[in-house]
């Protein structure tokens, strides 16, 4: 039986196992990943502006860390970790889904630190000598210009999610790469599968990279 008829074979019998479970759970899990890393990431980034320096360096010793270390290493970590230190049970998708997290949110941090640096300082001093203290002054003049420089960043942070679960595989969470090993467990036939979740993985960035290409320039568009 030919190569092409081989991958025939596979998506015929296992269609399922490959589009619905493993492109739904990498979905799942890069959506996860990426709203609740922006949310920590900007928490991370008032945590590292904040005047109180123990909370500062305490910042910048975890975003240096994360960004220090290799994924694979801090999913290990986080798989046996938080299982323990939280008061109640956690699935190994729980607990994976928390490592992608914390180092997303390390590295949306940046993000957002290199977005509002961008805003002129001026705009800062502008509002400050029109009365706005410095919450107002964030809320309501910087973070509107610097969202512009943010959401492309945070579009392709979500292209590099989409891939990097593919780690995940190591703890069999249900995405795309354990669904490889689940069928190539079964058919013995690793090229034809590999070409199978390769394919659905370019398929999934590219569709992504086209939208965020689009809404940057639809942003464009509005200045």
């Amino acid at each position: 039986m030919s190569f092409f008829e081989n991958i025939a074979k596979i998506m015929t019998k296992y269609w399922q196992v490959f589009l619905l479970q493993g492109v739904g759970y990498t979905l799942l899990l890069s959506a996860i990943t990426v709203s609740c890393g922006a949310v920590l990431g900007m928490l991370l980034y008032l945590g590292r502006s904040a005047r109180f320096k123990p909370l500062n360096w305490l910042v910048v010793a975890v975003v240096e860390v994360i960004r220090g270390t290799p994924m694979l290493l801090q999913l290990y970590f986080f798989y046996f970790l938080v299982p323990k230190i939280l008061p109640f049970p956690v699935t190994e998708f729980g607990a994976v889904a928390v490592g992608l997290v914390i180092n997303s949110a390390c590295y949306v941090s940046e993000i957002f630190r290199s977005g509002i640096q961008a805003v002129d300082r001026g705009q800062t001093e502008a509002a400050r000598s029109l009365g706005l203290n410095g919450r107002q002054t964030m809320l309501r003049i910087i973070l509107p210009q610097a969202i512009k420089n943010i959401l492309p960043a945070l579009g392709n942070e979500f292209i590099m999610v989409v891939k990097d679960t593919s780690l995940a595989s190591t703890f069999f969470v249900g995405e795309l790469m354990t669904s490889y090993l689940k069928v190539k467990g079964n058919t013995y036939l690793t090229m034809e599968c590999l070409t199978i979740v390769g394919v659905i993985y370019f398929v999934l960035t590219f569709l992504l990279s086209k939208l965020l290409g689009a809404f940057e320039r639809r942003l464009k568009a509005h200045d």
